[in-house]
């Protein structure tokens, strides 16, 4: 017999194997002479009371015992299949590469930058020396953007498709299964690099092609199909191409234009990182002074409506680092990331505003103006923070007042940062409404709003500010047959899991049209 029920426990005993089957034997009045077997199925933790709760839905196998799952999978040979082009080695890419095996596809990824191994190499220059390679970054390389900003799975996209299957996929290479159940799962940057490469593994093991510091220079137009691409002096040609570039591959949009190939200029949102000592968000979300062994480092999710404009917190990292994302010089871009275990002193989140099209004269003509705009906001930046890849900084209210900072508190951002009055660099229509925003959130959060916070710009790449259209049954684009506009990059996706969601979609997409 099974019995789905939701057992509430306390921080100690999350993970006491013993104490939970207790009380599930408890919660069902089952008798001692019953075997007991328990299966967690979705793990949350509720600090709504004075107290903070673990919630745990769960299976009760009364008398019998679960069945264990297997997560190995034996993908079939693919080498000598028919081909598919595959532009850009992020989650859309990698995902859209397994789904094309698993349907007898020969998936042959171009990755302008390099795998994860170099590719650490490189970041490691940009902290410590400020220096940029404009084709291997936090954005560009094996795995995308998600496998140095630390992997976060949390989604609503359900509805796209089968969020299970790509935790379950993250969880046969390697990923603990704790991502399985966790209401917000997380991965870790220090532990993404090895399943990316595990992933590659399994491509490359089932005859699928990738294709390392392989920038794509130029298209293969003929009769109005795409029919492959050129990589520098290299020809990849195929019927069929899933671009899955991520929302930072500006040369791509201009080489789209350059062949007339039809775009449209997508809404945004645009703002700063605001970073906390860890300790007061806890303080804050968990009701104590000391959150103690048991309980992660605390998250938060802000939002206020601001003259008719949506201001929120976007990609909150606990425990978290601010990183320099930028993929180009003269500009700066920060996100954030976690280790897997969160163990940092210090809590960020992007603190954004929405920008429509209507905030940006000449949008409605021109596809690149969002993005022509965003770039001008991150050089702003660059010249704000002075150089080598210093961030403009304030703090909190500070801002909100607008006094320029004296000093700035310690922080994350390895390249430093710099007391700069953001109004230089943020548009009047943004700072504003941050400006009326942060007091709120401080009313809605004790100990938000404080001094203690740095603001650090700019928090620029949310999501594309471009859609490359596609039909919505062959997923091609209206206008150039055989490309599959897919991902964050064409305006599809908004994380890891969605983006991944979307490469699989297109993998199918390629399948139906070939069958």
């Amino acid at each position: 017999m099974i019995k789905e029920i939701e057992l509430v426990l306390p921080p100690e005993h999350s993970n006491d194997e013993d104490f939970i089957r207790d009380l599930a034997r408890k919660s069902l009045n089952i008798n001692r002479e019953n075997s007991v077997a328990v299966q967690i199925l979705k793990r949350s933790i509720d600090a709504r009371g004075r107290k903070v709760v673990f919630r745990l839905k769960v299976n009760v196998f009364i008398d019998e015992l679960p069945e264990p799952e297997i997560f190995t999978v034996k993908y079939q040979n693919v080498s000598d299949k028919r081909p598919v082009l595959i532009i850009g080695a992020g989650p859309a890419g990698l995902f859209a590469a397994i789904r094309c095996i698993e349907l007898g596809l020969k998936p042959i990824i171009l990755e302008r930058g390099k795998d994860v191994k170099l590719r650490r190499r490189d970041l490691a220059l940009i902290n410590r020396e400020g220096r940029i390679d404009p084709d291997s970054n936090y954005c560009f390389g094996e795995g995308g953007a998600g496998t140095y900003s630390d992997g976060k799975l949390y989604t609503r996209s359900n509805k796209r498709g089968d969020v299970n299957y790509v935790l379950k996929a993250f969880v046969s290479h390697g990923a603990t299964e704790d991502i399985l159940i966790d209401a917000r799962p997380h991965i870790g940057t220090n532990k993404l690099p090895g399943i990316i490469t595990s992933m590659r593994d399994s491509i490359l093991n089932a005859g699928g092609e990738i294709h390392f510091e392989s920038r794509i220079t130029d298209l293969i137009i003929r009769a109005k199909k795409l029919k492959g691409v050129l990589a520098g002096d290299k020809k990849f040609e195929a019927d069929h191409v899933i671009l899955a570039t991520g929302h930072s591959a500006r040369d791509i949009y201009y080489l789209l234009d350059k062949h007339q190939v039809l775009m449209e200029a997508k809404a945004f949102a645009l703002g700063v990182r605001i970073e906390h000592p860890q300790e007061i968000i806890d303080q804050a979300q968990y009701h104590c002074s000391d959150r103690g062994p048991y309980l992660p480092p605390s998250y938060y999710s802000l939002v206020e409506q601001v003259e008719g404009r949506g201001v929120f917190s976007f990609c909150m990292c606990p425990g978290g680092i601010i990183a320099p994302c930028s993929t180009d010089h003269n500009e700066i871009v920060v996100n954030g990331w976690s280790p897997s275990k969160r163990n940092n002193p210090y809590a960020n989140s992007g603190t954004v505003v929405q920008i429509n099209l209507e905030d940006v004269p000449g949008s409605s003509g021109d596809a690149l103006s969002m993005l022509k705009f965003q770039a001008n906001i991150e050089k702003l930046a660059f010249k704000a923070g002075g150089g080598n890849l210093v961030a403009p900084a304030q703090r909190m209210i500070d801002f909100v007042n607008n006094r320029l900072s004296t000093d700035l508190p310690s922080n994350s951002y390895i390249p430093g940062t710099k007391s700069a009055d953001l109004r230089s660099v943020l548009p009047e229509f943004i700072f504003k409404r941050l400006q009326k925003a942060l007091p709120l959130f401080g009313k809605k959060m004790n100990g938000y709003y404080t001094n203690e916070a740095i603001l650090v710009g700019v928090e620029s790449r949310t999501s594309s500010p471009v859609r490359i259209p596609r039909d919505k049954e062959s997923m091609q684009h209206p206008q150039l047959a055989g490309l599959y506009p897919c991902g964050e990059g064409a305006g599809y996706a908004g994380g890891i899991v969605s983006a991944a969601i979307d490469g699989m979609n297109c993998a199918d997409a390629v399948f139906r049209a070939i069958n």
